[in-house]
């Protein structure tokens, strides 16, 4: 595992020769340098190699192509970096077939290619093969470069539906490679916006980079067993210095079934906005929180105030006093009267007929009111 912080770009990456007992014939290089008149342009380079053909050859093959081209970038125009990647990939090609030829075990022997230059904060690509190349900017992950599969192939022509190309028996099959007796073509096609064409994805070449973008460069091994939302779900929520480890522990847990290798490029400022972005989603998550308790708080002490000024208020109230004067006449089982009086004390209390005052408007119980205070 290489990490730590090149010249203009952080720098981690991981390889692992999976669970199915392969030789691992994953091979990469990073390389930070200066370029420009006066060497004051930073620049970076990583190249991958997912090697091709048994009995070590694809191994073989995938050293050979991450050393030549890495060479000859060192050594090119970074002032024509298309170019440049072009003459090294194709050199790269010429010296892995020769190899090929000079040894009857490694006959056949080829590998996928997948380059990254940052020179600046511009960015170019290159690629052959099914290793891809990612970029992240704003929670949004976007695949730049195209598979050179029969299936990748097939589904651009409408000849299968996309979902259809995972378990195809030729979803394997690389159409483009270093190794081939004929020069390949190295796809510069840098797509990022949508319904782009081809000239539009070549155009995009020098795509200018921000501060924490991430780049990830990654063979087969990884994306045949892990997606791009799970891959965008990590890169979001580790630090970019776990983010291989973690990727390939996915593939792993899920077969390992071929080599795996993952390069991440940080632009400086992507752990400055990781952090801000955490600190920032605690600190209204504290908010919400905080004015929610405060709501319940003052409704409780407003019911609570009112419960208590209605107690209050029952309490300092007189009771009523009973005013009605019984009837004369009526019968005893008819009668209603505050206090219960007795039959004795309503006989004896019955005034004359010559002395009986008139009735009374009779004076309903008080209904028990609460004050709103």
């Amino acid at each position: 595992m290489k990490k730590g912080k090149a010249v203009h770009t952080y720098i981690d990456a991981v390889t692992h020769a999976g669970l199915a007992g392969k030789q691992n014939e994953d091979r990469y290089a990073v390389k930070s340098f200066f370029v420009g008149s006066k060497r004051q342009t930073p620049s970076t380079i990583a190249v991958l190699c997912d090697g091709i053909g048994g009995h070590r050859a694809g191994e073989v093959a995938a050293e050979i192509g991450v050393s030549i081209i890495t060479k000859n970038v060192l050594a090119g125009d970074p002032s024509d970096p298309i170019n440049t990647l072009k003459t090294a990939i194709l050199k790269a090609n010429r010296a892995i077939f020769e190899a090929s030829q000079t040894n009857r075990g490694r006959e056949g022997m080829g590998t996928t290619c997948a380059c990254v230059w940052v020179i600046g904060d511009l960015l170019y690509t290159a690629n052959l093969g099914d290793s891809r190349i990612y970029l992240m900017r704003k929670g949004h992950l976007v695949q730049l470069s195209t598979d050179h599969t029969w299936v990748q192939e097939a589904i651009d022509a409408g000849i299968i539906l996309d979902g259809e190309g995972e378990n195809h028996p030729n979803a394997h099959v690389i159409r483009r490679y270093l190794g081939s007796e004929k020069d390949p073509e190295p796809d510069f096609r840098l797509w990022f916006f949508e319904n782009e064409g081809d000239a539009d994805a070549l155009g995009n070449q020098g795509f200018k980079l921000e501060r924490g973008d991430l780049l990830m460069v990654c063979s087969d091994g990884l994306t045949d067993l892990v997606t791009d939302e799970e891959i965008r779900d990590t890169l979001m929520g580790s630090h970019r210095g776990r983010v291989p480890g973690i990727l390939i522990d996915t593939a792993n847990r899920r077969g390992g079934h071929d080599n795996i290798t993952v390069i991440l490029m940080s632009l400086p400022g992507v752990e400055r906005k990781w952090k801000e972005t955490s600190r920032k989603r605690k600190f209204l998550t504290g908010c919400l929180i905080g004015f929610i308790l405060i709501s319940l708080l003052a409704t409780a002490l407003v019911f609570g105030y009112r419960w208590w000024q209605g107690e209050l208020d029952d309490m300092e109230k007189p009771l009523p006093t009973a005013t009605q004067t019984m009837p004369v006449g009526l019968p005893i089982s008819d009668k209603t009267a505050v206090g219960n009086p007795t039959v004795e004390n309503l006989v004896t209390s019955q005034p004359s007929l010559s002395t009986v005052s008139p009735q009374p408007t009779r004076t309903p119980w008080p209904t028990n009111t609460a004050s709103d205070g």
